[in-house]
């Protein structure tokens, strides 16, 4: 699993820089200041979170497996809901997808923490 999750995380990161250049050059003139905030959050937290699954998959080698692993996941989760819902409100002015954002930063919070207690359990 460990592999997979530096996999999925160098190619989020790697889409997080695709979709960063499309904020910047594709929607500026199409979309409002507000909206390309909106955007650039999304990509700012699918970057930090791809980062992390790279920790992540550094620590499932390490053998520190469980809550590590279930902090993979949810980046996974969190990245796909709040990143994805903020993409498709930018994109589709579609302003009901702002609901479910907040379920992927919880699916954040929780990741970190798993990561944090995987870790610290790993490592003794």
């Amino acid at each position: 699993m460990a592999r997979v999750f530096l996999a999925t995380g160098a190619v989020l990161a790697g889409l997080a820089v695709a979709a960063g250049a499309f904020g910047a050059h594709g929607l500026e003139d199409s979309v409002s200041p507000d909206r390309l905030q909106t955007f650039r959050t999304a990509v700012s937290y699918q970057m930090y979170h791809a980062l992390g699954l790279l920790v992540v998959g550094w620590a499932a080698m390490q053998g520190w497996g469980g809550a590590v692993h279930g902090a993979g996941y949810c980046f996974v989760g969190g990245i796909l809901i709040f990143s994805g819902s903020l993409y498709l409100l930018v994109l589709t002015d579609t302003a009901w997808l702002g609901a479910i954002t907040p379920l992927g930063g919880v699916a954040f919070i929780a990741g970190w923490l798993l990561l944090a207690w995987g870790v610290l359990r790993g490592a003794g």
